[in-house]
């Protein structure tokens, strides 16, 4: 029952230091008053346990009374439990002689652990109700919770008591490094092709689920992959990752595939950092994705494969991530109508060396610091052997690179490999008002056609509403019209066709709803 250990000790501490025994009650009247009538818990998988919701009760009286009971609807069946002013009653369900001073309250905490064999089969719904006291002094709050059906990855437990772990090799002193997690089995004896994901159901995953080598992964349109704390998806040497998702026509993004946590709750709607990463190891390979939404991981998307094919990712977006959207390591990428927001240190990092293209690509940073970036380049890892590699191309063509920060492009180049780069029609923030870069040949994006050529810089794109993650434009913005037709991308993230001359970034123009 995750948090209630800690809930019941806060609440005997409310209890403790409300606590007085000098006085005379009566019984309750009926008169509480709740701060609210309904608790909607919000939507749990079946069998895991749901957050802690908090409702207040007040006894607005000049009496002292006592509540002959506070009990659960349904009673010691109901998959509902409470704690009562830090008291946890008969199973925390059932509540008797429960004081109250005047003009005072008290705490009630509830939670839920239920099956989707528990709810209304019809919607799902599981319900019940928290009852004071009874017959014409009644009075009720309602308890509603949607479950949701999941199939559920994780690491097997052995007798011994030990779990499955994964070895990623050793360190330097010659240990061995394991994480929590396990292999996905194509024949798996309960969930059949675990190497098929498919939308019939959302998936749990716990630990990291790693793809063998020589073996595909796939994701169908509309699938659905929520990662517990810590946990990711792994891909081994010689291992594929498709992730097969198509244009959605309604909100609902029906034919998207999303990566996300497992907390359903809205306040985590669109926290960063909630679980690990999409991992492409060195050797992995043919890795495709379009249609992808990932959100709030620690890092995106992980790229370390050099083993000479290309990752193609298209129309994808990848929102909220504690580190990087894209930490790609002398990779080789090739995205269209790629969407990045929000990184702790950068939406898109193409480091040590690689090679890269992104054409109808929009970056944008508004990481609440003043150390982010939208794209960041470099050809070195310190401390690797070697420690330099070459930066083979890294072309950006009909972009936009944007953000709350200053200077949302960063060039890092260390002598002794190559460092090729090209933009070509992009809108780029780079405020140079300090004059720290003025003299440095690698941001010369007025006067070195070899690097830069169409460059709008520092005019704001106009985006509809970056604070939920909506990076449309009108025929407002600086990227209006001021792409380069040579490099075609016939549509855009959404499947609209691009007019001529085509805008910059992901999204063809439109202008934005009332």
């Amino acid at each position: 029952m995750r948090q209630f250990t800690f809930l019941l000790f806060i609440g005997i501490l409310i209890a403790l230091s409300s606590c007085r025994t000098d006085f005379e009650t009566v019984a309750s009247s009926g008169d509480l008053k709740f701060s609210r009538d309904t608790i909607y818990l919000d939507t749990v998988f079946t069998d895991i346990g749901s957050s802690t919701y908090m409702l207040k009760v007040y006894n607005n009286t000049k009496n002292d009374i006592t509540i002959p009971t506070i009990k659960l609807g349904k009673g010691l069946n109901s998959k509902y439990r409470m704690t009562v002013d830090g008291t946890q009653g008969n199973q925390g369900k059932i509540f008797t002689n429960v004081d109250l001073l005047a003009k005072d309250s008290l705490y009630i905490f509830v939670e839920t652990t239920a099956n989707i064999v528990d709810a209304n089969p019809t919607d799902f719904l599981y319900t019940d109700q928290i009852l004071f006291d009874g017959g014409t002094n009644l009075q009720k709050v309602e308890l509603v919770t949607l479950i949701q059906d999941a199939i559920f990855l994780y690491p097997q437990r052995f007798d011994d008591g030990t779990t499955e772990s994964l070895y990623l090799g050793d360190d330097n002193d010659g240990k061995p490094i394991n994480i929590y997690g396990f292999f996905l089995d194509e024949n798996d004896p309960i969930h059949g092709n675990e190497l098929k994901f498919t939308n019939k159901r959302p998936y749990v995953v716990y630990g990291y689920a790693a793809v063998p080598s020589g073996k595909t992964v796939s994701f169908d349109p509309g699938t659905r992959v929520h990662f517990h704390a810590d946990s990711g998806l792994i891909l081994a040497k010689n291992a594929s990752l498709n992730v097969n998702g198509t244009t959605s026509t309604t909100d609902k993004l029906e034919n998207e595939v999303i990566f996300e946590g497992d907390r359903l709750e809205p306040d985590f709607s669109d926290v960063p950092g909630q679980w690990g990463a999409i991992w492409l190891t060195e050797g992995s390979t043919n890795h495709k994705i379009n249609h992808l939404t990932l959100k709030n991981a620690a890092i995106g998307l992980l790229i370390q494969n050099n083993d000479g094919t290309t990752v193609d990712i298209k129309n994808t977006q990848i929102y909220n991530s504690s580190n990087y959207g894209i930490l790609a390591q002398t990779a080789k990428i090739s995205g269209e109508n790629l969407v990045i927001n929000n990184a702790g240190a950068a939406g898109l990092a193409c480091t040590y060396g690689g090679e890269y293209k992104f054409s109808h690509c929009t970056f944008n940073n508004n990481w609440s610091s003043s150390s982010q970036v939208a794209v960041l380049l470099n050809n070195y890892y310190t401390g690797a052997t070697p420690e330099v590699k070459d930066l083979k191309s890294a072309t950006f063509n009909n972009c936009i690179i944007y953000g709350s920060y200053s200077n949302e492009l960063i060039l890092k180049k260390m002598s002794g490999a190559t460092f090729e780069y090209q933009f070509n029609n992009c809108l780029i923030k780079f405020d140079n008002t300090s004059s720290t870069y003025i003299n440095d040949p690698l941001y010369q994006f007025s006067t070195d056609t070899e690097h830069y050529n169409a460059i709008i810089q520092n005019e704001d794109p106009k985006f509809f509403k970056i604070a939920e993650n909506k990076f449309n434009i009108d025929g407002t913005s600086a990227a209006f019209k001021k792409g380069n037709a040579n490099d075609p991308v016939p549509k855009d993230i959404l499947g609209v066709p691009r007019s001529s001359p085509p805008d910059l970034g992901a999204y063809q123009s439109d202008d934005f709803p009332k």
